[in-house]
């Protein structure tokens, strides 16, 4: 799988990228253990701070294609630039922020476009563009996969720090965690020069590449699929540790949890970018789906212990942003990579609308329900749903190098 990335500078973008969505990803799939924190200091109840991280979570999403079209534009190093400086100064004055339209400001706008400018759109669509052809798959897999590491090491970490500095020492601190990787946005941005030929600069402009794509029936497919991979993506990082609460267990199964979702990603990430030489990415779509409607119900059906949350965690931590390289694959394969980062970028924004509705609709239900049951029963149909509506995406098949 990484004898594709055989230069020394392939690997600099690949990794750079990787750490840089480490942070950012690490910062943002975090946030759900400042929740009860928060709601402790400032009183404002579990369904307001819902909704200005529900905010967050839909403005990560607007932002993608608009930040994927700039960097597409004018290249990445700018839009990375001022992604982690918005996420640093977002993060930076959250304490400051003692009512609703505060923390909307803080979380749900500056810090979460922050992060999303410094996300999967841009990265992705940077290394993909800068990358030969047969390096992109393992590339993909690798950055996702720096995502997920940065929620292995992030939440503990930032757990720890609540703990022992409070939660808003422990937001100044991930202010500062931010600006330590405005390094790395160099490498990304560096011109590759090798032997490959990447994307193509002829073709239809960027307006009729994205018309086209809005009337493709596969585009459409897709995005109704991530769509409901935000939905559960985004309750469970906000609302797990409520769910731990309810469940009677410490805090530290709610973070650790989180961790090992993280770290169970890592593995689901490299193996996704290692199928998408084997198999149809809907395939590993549909399966990705299924398996999350599967582990759900039996989450349901199962006592709730510490050693619950942490098979369940990593039972679907497996999937969890594996979706990403196989969704980024289909997108490159029906309309090329000239324009991924818009075109992708607009796949993340369907993700991050199921992620609103999944970060506020917890809350709701928390506030008028008392617990999460209906939150559950929604993630398992709308996972089954998900994996359904892959299946008639127009994708060709994988062409297997032929033996000598």
């Amino acid at each position: 799988m990484f004898r594709s990335l055989n230069f020394p500078v392939l690997w600099a973008v690949t990794l750079s990228a990787a750490c840089i969505l480490m942070v950012s990803m690490g910062a943002r799939q975090s946030l759900g253990l400042f929740l009860a924190p928060l709601n402790s200091s400032t009183g404002l109840g579990i369904a307001s701070i819902s909704l200005a991280m529900a905010v967050g979570q839909f403005m990560w999403g607007a932002i993608q294609p608009v930040a994927g079209a700039v960097a597409d534009r004018f290249g990445p190093g700018r839009v990375l630039l001022g992604g982690l400086l918005l996420l640093a100064l977002g993060s930076g004055v959250t304490p400051f922020m003692n009512d609703t339209w505060g923390l909307t400001l803080s979380l749900g706008l500056l810090s979460a476009v922050g992060s999303g400018a410094s996300s999967f759109s841009v990265l992705i669509g940077a290394a993909t563009t800068r990358l030969p052809l047969e390096a992109r798959g393992a590339a993909s897999g690798i950055i996702n996969a720096g995502g997920s590491f940065g929620q292995f090491i992030f939440a503990p970490i930032l757990q720890k720090l609540i703990q022992a500095m409070g939660w808003m020492g422990a937001m100044w601190a991930l202010a500062l965690v931010t600006l330590a990787a405005l390094p790395l946005v160099r490498v990304v941005a560096q011109p590759i020069e090798h032997s490959h030929k990447t994307a193509a600069a002829t073709g239809p402009g960027l307006r009729r590449s994205v018309l086209d794509a809005l009337g493709d029936r596969s585009y459409l497919l897709l995005h109704a699929g991530f769509f409901t991979c935000g939905f559960h993506i985004a309750f469970l990082v906000t609302h797990l540790p409520g769910e731990v609460n309810l469940c009677g267990l410490p805090p530290s199964v709610a973070s650790w949890s989180l961790a090992i979702i993280g770290l169970s990603n890592i593995f689901g990430s490299l193996y996704a970018g290692a199928c998408l030489a084997r198999y149809r990415s809907k395939y590993v779509l549909f399966w990705m789906y299924g398996s999350r409607a599967v582990m759900i119900a039996i989450y349901l059906i199962s006592p709730r212990t510490d050693l619950t949350f942490y098979i369940f965690a990593a039972g679907l931590g497996f999937t969890w942003l594996a979706t990403v390289p196989p969704t980024a694959a289909i997108v490159g394969k029906l309309f090329g990579v000239r324009y991924l980062g818009t075109l992708f970028g607009l796949t993340l924004l369907s993700h991050q609308i199921g992620g609103f509705l999944g970060a506020w609709l917890g809350g709701l239900s928390i506030t008028r329900f008392g617990d999460y049951t209906w939150m559950w029963y929604a993630d398992i149909v709308l996972a089954s749903l998900a994996a359904l509506v892959n299946l008639p995406i127009r994708e060709a098949p994988v062409l297997r190098a032929q033996p000598a």
